[in-house]
């Protein structure tokens, strides 16, 4: 395994390469950090799934979620990955969308470990993580640098798959996109959030927004940021 392959810098669309690569018809899904569950939209819509379970511990985001009422297959719940909600040999498949380095790094072993007791053999897991690099990182990391926290969650994901908790598929390694009208938009979507309290002096906002200002074009500023996803299954 490795953390990052700066050789592979094809432009993906993560949704699309996840439904290609995962058997979603009939299965019981479930993602967790789900966010503000525009992933969790997405992947209903299709139809495929026959059931998805949705967990996010920002409880703010949760009582939002819960507002959902057009999304029949998916059910919310309000927790962490490191005490999933869900029985032994339950689920099929599990996502992970950039949330494995949020949990706390003392128990990310414990949500590797929870993740292979609910799925069932042969189950599959989709980790999602961000790589530490790219120019969208290089304005993020000035107010909040996760380095330490997406090496530890990747050394987390190594431990499971070395200790046999779960085997490792594939790794894939790819760029997405990310676009922001403005300054405006960035501070709503990256700094402003429930999940993480981001207390930025007015000097720093400063040198935050000169930053991101320093990416901006007539039609707004767009990054390419690397990733990485260890698809993971469990033994039989």
């Amino acid at each position: 395994m490795k953390i990052a392959d700066p050789a592979q810098t094809s432009l993906v669309n993560e949704i699309r390469l996840m439904l290609d690569e995962l058997p979603f018809d009939g299965a019981k899904v479930l993602e967790l950090g789900c966010g503000r569950a525009e992933k969790t939209r997405l992947l209903a819509e299709t139809g495929r799934p026959r059931e998805i379970v949705a967990l996010e511990v920002d409880a703010i985001q949760h009582a939002r979620n819960l507002e959902t009422t057009d999304l029949p297959i998916v059910s919310f719940r309000h927790g962490g990955a490191e005490a999933i909600p869900a029985d032994d040999n339950s689920v099929d498949i599990v996502l992970m969308f950039k949330s494995l380095h949020h949990v706390p790094v003392a128990l990310m072993d414990q949500a590797l470990s929870e993740i292979a007791r609910v799925l069932k053999p042969g189950g599959l897991a989709w980790i999602s993580e961000p790589v530490y690099a790219g120019d969208l990182n290089e304005v993020f990391k000035l107010f909040h640098d996760e380095q330490a926290v997406r090496e530890a969650a990747f050394a987390a994901l190594c431990r499971a798959v070395e200790g046999g908790k779960l085997r490792l598929e594939k790794e894939l390694f790819f760029n997405t996109r990310s676009y922001f009208e403005g300054f405006e938009q960035f501070d709503s979507r990256m700094i402003r959030v429930t999940h993480t309290s981001h207390q930025l002096s007015p000097e720093l906002y400063r040198q935050v927004r000169e930053k991101f200002d320093s990416y901006m074009a007539a039609e707004g500023a767009t990054f390419l940021n690397p990733q990485r996803v260890d698809l993971l299954r469990k033994p039989t």
